[in-house]
């Protein structure tokens, strides 16, 4: 079977190239080298080219890769230095979940490349309520932040704001919303906008996956790596919630690992490299030169790393994904690359993942699976023999998606036969790491994208949070590593599912792979391929079955195809046949068939009769007339040289292949007897190793017979001495058999004895092995029993601490609505700062008296001009926190009203000072009340002191409360003399009159007054003098608080006018 060892590429599910599958280092015979004349594969359409999945190499994440931008790749013209156009830019998707905000904010704020990038930022939003995502980030970024309405076309330098409860896609640059799907499973925005901008931006998409978790994102950032795009994941370390990252990074399909400043750094040092931003024209490279050039050391350098010829695959491809190399890495010649390769062989492993990569998903176009089981299972089933399974093959399966696809639909199929219908599914591919993968069948939480809710209860099974394909199935799949191109195919297959393969092939190579199916096919078997292929040149041999979906049923031949395996021509160059018959063929005498036929006859005559076989004896491919020495073993068929030798050469053929193994090197045997058709014939033959493409060990075994000499017969000699000579000549001879052939029966039984030998140590050696393997089990066996007592015990402890924090995430909630309501009802302006002096939250009074949204959410009070009275309440706030003490002051607002102040320490339960809660109390009609209370008592004082009366206020304890200006000038006293004394203190005891005191104290028990309250007394500074008084008292509701006014009025001259001039006598 002609091809090369790592066709196996199926586009939709296997290894591809750049975006776009290839097929790796095509060896055949008609294999043109770099720098020769090549025709062009077809091309398919740019959607059909993008329609797959993810990719399974692993590179390994670069947490750090400097250089230049701006540098121009080898072969690209003159790349543009300028700002992208309108329709070259790069465009960035950023995603992230809880946490995010954060991470938005701090990778936007160090953002230098405004004009050169578009960024769409995709975060889990509530669908029930608005987002404010655009307000926050509108302050983090002098970039214009907009949140995306429909059909809102992406310009550079700005930054897009995905809504509440709707998908996001783009398309033609232009960003298109659609209501969010109230499907079963997870809710995965990131990984459905990612996949879009990957299929339409291709190697101008870039992805990055900030703080969240789950692992939305992962299968879009592994879109983007398969068109060449570049992807970031924030360093685990720095992410609030790792989750996200960690799938990202795990996915394999990472480039840069950093922190959000460090992403946003690099992405200013990519910004404006020709690899995103040059145009197609400036993108297609030169013809590759032949010769020791840069790009033939890079491709040695693979080649001799992974055993894969690239020098065959597209230049533009190859280019563009040794641009993204040189990228990374901050390189801009070839040179300089290939210098770096040489001082970092890690490297080439990298590039060797970059340019092989797996990508794949289940249920990839469903329509044409439907027409699988629409149409051509039941046309399967229906011409199916009894008792006959049917067979599918997957070539280029990948990590086993497209495979487990298949085997889904065709249980379904089934489910309404007569009877069980016994299934063999084989799935290929050319990578052995993504077979173990398809073999462990384990897939992550996304794929329920893509598979149904049916379909994963039943078909696959929960594991440690991802998804298992189920044993039942699994079992009905084989999974191996094929070339499709060098190893045998399969056969009697009723159905082979390969798309997007051969576009990238070229015509020649296209015929030869159809040739292959054709050959595996039944009669009739269907063949599907990609919806960009067709069978071309191959339509006499297969019919059209379903246009739209390449469906192709075979159609029956007598032709026979060259099914040559590229691996033994590559061999045959060795000993000097396969340059023989590629001159042939580049001779272009005369027809293909032409050239074939001469072949034969060259071989047939001239080149000894011999086999192909590998490592175990097995028979590859015969050449030549080898009936003389082989012949087929009674029994069952088989194709092991040993068992085909004739008698005679068992031996020998056992101990030259045996010889050949251990030195590697070519054994021949000469005159070795071999019984055919009851007589002795001698042969030579030489075993010679031959070693493969793939490093595979393969051994050409020759044979030639020898024809046996005439004897001499002398001139006159007699009859009977020439009998005598005869028969001594036949003795001597026959000796000489038997004397070889116990020789070599010596080596055989040598050979035999130390084979033995070291399989019997082998076997006491496993022995060992496996009694202390059994013991360790033993031991294993019981620490699995005693720690399944203890995991069933921390378990029951673990139900008990969940019920424990149910019960508290109840109280939690409780609490929560609890305070909630709290804010939503009561009438204060509150706001609550955290220890940074940033807003945490603020009651609805607050919001409208102080005009607070709720995008001020986070923001510092600083920041915010509450009051013109409150410029220095940051300050406070910061004096409060360090002090823990209660700041307190009046203050009003712009229309004039009063508050009351209050700044106090935000407390945590666990006594820790963790902010400030700021209240308003509206204090402005108190405020009204004391200045009218105050104005009201300033008028009355300054009435009463325009009365010449004096007059003066008691309160309960008969203290001075106040007096008019009248007592003070009548009684000669000062304020300070009088005030807050009690009354029988008042002078030198002048007022501690006891009928007073009584009367006083009457007026507070009967709240009755008294009046002409007669006194006569000597008053100290003003003499004897006759008062009289009156009192009454003042109306209080607080008793405490009563008083008593008590009026004083000056009789002294009237008394002493009633009595009269005294008489002296």
């Amino acid at each position: 079977m002609g091809g090369n060892p790592h066709l196996d590429i199926s586009r939709s599910r296997g290894h591809y190239f750049g975006g776009r599958c290839w097929c790796h280092g095509i060896s055949g015979r008609r294999g043109r080298r770099v720098g020769m004349a090549r025709k062009k594969s077809p091309r398919a359409p740019r959607a059909a080219a993008r329609d797959r999945g993810s990719p399974a190499a692993t590179p390994s994440p670069i947490n750090k890769a400097a250089g230049e931008p701006g540098k121009a790749l080898p072969g690209d013209a003159r790349a543009a230095t300028t700002p992208p156009s309108r329709d070259t830019f790069p465009v960035v998707g950023i995603g992230a979940s809880a946490g995010g905000l954060e991470a938005f904010s701090e990778l936007l704020s160090h953002l230098a490349v405004e004009a050169t990038m578009a960024f769409v930022l995709i975060q889990h939003l509530d669908p029930k309520h608005p987002s404010i995502l655009r307000e926050i980030l509108s302050r983090t970024t002098r970039m214009p932040v907009v949140e995306v309405t429909h059909s809102t076309r992406v310009e550079p330098g700005h930054v897009y704001v995905m809504p509440s409860n709707a998908r996001m896609t783009i398309a033609g640059r232009v960003l298109n919303l659609a209501p969010r799907s109230e499907d079963r499973g997870p809710h995965m925005p990131i990984d459905h906008f990612l996949r879009s901008l990957a299929e339409d931006l291709g190697s101008r998409a870039i992805g990055v996956i900030l703080s969240g978790t789950a692992s939305d994102g992962a299968l879009g950032l592994k879109a983007i790596k398969a068109e060449g795009g570049i992807t970031f994941a924030e360093a685990p370390q720095s992410a609030k919630f790792d989750s996200m990252p960690r799938s990202a990074v795990a996915s394999g399909a990472v480039d840069f690992v950093l922190p959000p400043k460090a992403i946003a750094q690099e992405l200013t040092r990519i910004g404006r490299h020709p690899y995103l931003v040059q145009t197609e024209a400036v993108a297609s490279p030169e013809p590759l030169a032949s010769g020791p050039a840069p790009l033939d050391q890079i491709l040695r350098m693979l080649r001799e790393k992974s055993g894969i010829d690239f020098a065959l695959y597209r230049q533009t491809t190859i280019r563009r994904r040794i641009g993204r190399r040189m990228m990374i890495h901050g390189l801009d010649t070839l040179e300089s690359y290939v210098h770096y390769l040489e001082g970092h062989p890690s490297q080439v492993h990298a590039l060797y993942n970059d340019l092989l990569v797996n990508v794949t998903r289940f249920f990839r176009d469903p329509e044409a699976f439907q027409l699988l089981q629409r149409r051509v299972f039941p046309s399967i089933l229906k011409q199916l023999p009894a008792d006959a399974p049917i067979r599918v093959w997957a070539p280029g399966c990948a990590t086993g998606e497209e495979a487990y696809s298949l085997a889904m639909v065709l249980l379904e199929s089934i489910d309404d036969a007569a009877g069980p219908v016994p299934i063999q599914l084989f799935g290929t591919d050319v990578s052995e790491t993504a077979i173990v993968k398809a073999r462990a069948g384990i897939y992550p939480e996304n794929i329920e994208l893509d598979v149904t809710a049916a379909r994963l209860r039943r078909f696959f099974v929960k594991l440690d949070g991802q998804h298992q394909v189920r044993k039942a199935v699994r079992e009905l799949c084989v999974f191996s590593r094929h070339n499709l191109a060098t190893d045998p195919p399969f056969s009697k297959m009723d159905l082979i599912v390969c798309r997007n393969v051969l576009i990238y092939l070229e015509p020649e190579l296209q015929k030869r792979v159809l040739s292959i199916f054709h050959y595996a096919l039944k009669d009739p078997g269907f063949l599907m391929l990609g919806v960009a292929e067709t069978v071309g040149s191959m339509s006499d041999f297969f019919s059209l079955v379903d246009k739209k979906h390449r469906v192709y049923a075979k159609r029956p031949t007598s032709r026979r195809f060259d099914l040559g395996v590229t691996g033994f021509d590559q061999r045959l160059e060795k000993i000097g046949i396969g340059r023989i018959a590629r001159r042939a063929g580049e001779a272009g005498g005369g027809p293909s068939d032409l050239l074939q036929e001469v072949d034969r006859i060259l071989l047939s005559r001239y080149v000894p009769a011999g086999v192909l076989i590998n490592e175990a004896s097995e028979i590859l491919q015969f050449r030549g007339h080898t009936s003389p020495y082989l012949e087929p073993a009674p029994g069952q068929a088989s194709l092991n040289l040993l068992k085909m030798a004739r008698e005679g050469l068992l031996m020998e053929l056992r101990v030259a292949i045996d010889k050949a193994r251990k030195q590697n090197a070519p054994v021949r045997r000469e005159k070795v007897s071999i019984k055919q058709d009851g007589a002795l014939t001698q042969v030579t033959l030489e075993v010679i190793p031959v070693s493969g493409p793939a490093r595979e060990r393969n051994y050409l075994v020759l044979f030639e017979r020898v024809l046996p000499p005439e004897e001499p017969r002398a001139p006159g000699s007699t009859a009977p001495g020439a009998t005598l000579r005869s028969r001594r000549t036949a003795t001597e001879r026959q000796t000489e058999n038997l004397r070889r052939e116990l020789t070599a029966t010596k080596e055989f039984l040598q050979s035999i004895i130390q084979e033995r030998e070291a399989a019997n140590e082998e076997l006491q050696a496993a022995n060992e092995e496996l009694q202390s393997s059994n013991e360790e089990l033993q031991s294993t066996n019981e620490e699995l029993e005693t720690a399944k007592e203890e995991l069933q015990s921390v378990n029951e402890e673990l139900t008990t601490v969940n019920e424990e924090l149910q019960h508290r995430n109840v109280e939690q909630s409780q609490l929560n609505n609890d305070l909630n309501n709290l804010f939503a009802g009561v009438n204060i302006p509150i706001i609550m700062l955290g220890s940074d002096g940033r807003i945490r939250r603020f009651t609805r009074m607050a919001g409208e008296v102080f005009s607070l949204i709720p995008a001020d959410l986070g923001r510092p009070i600083g920041d915010i001009r509450l009051l013109p009275d409150l410029a220095d309440l940051e300050q406070v706030c910061k004096h409060v926190v360090d002090t823990t003490t209660v700041a307190e002051r009046e203050v009003r607002d712009r229309d004039g009203r009063w508050y009351s102040l209050q700044v106090r320490p935000y407390t945590t339960a666990d006594n820790q000072i963790d902010g400030t809660v700021i209240t308003f109390d509206d204090i402005n009609a108190l405020k009204s009340r004391v200045d009218q209370a105050t104005s009201t008592r300033d008028d009355a004082h300054t009435i009463v002191d325009s009365v010449p009366v004096p007059l003066m206020v008691l309160d309960t304890e008969l203290r001075v409360a106040w007096a008019s200006r009248s007592f003070y000038e009548t009684f000669q006293v000062t304020p300070e003399e009088t005030t807050e004394h009690f009354i029988y203190e008042l002078g030198n005891g002048q007022w501690n009159i006891p009928a007073l005191r009584k009367a006083l104290a009457e007026v507070f028990e009967k709240n009755v007054g008294f009046q002409q309250f007669e006194v006569e007394h000597d008053w100290g500074r003003v003499g004897a003098k006759t008062m009289l008084l009156n009192a009454r008292p003042m109306p209080r509701e607080d008793k405490a608080r009563r008083m008593i006014l008590l009026a004083i009025d000056d009789i002294t001259a009237r008394r002493q006018a009633e009595r009269g001039p005294r008489t002296p006598g």
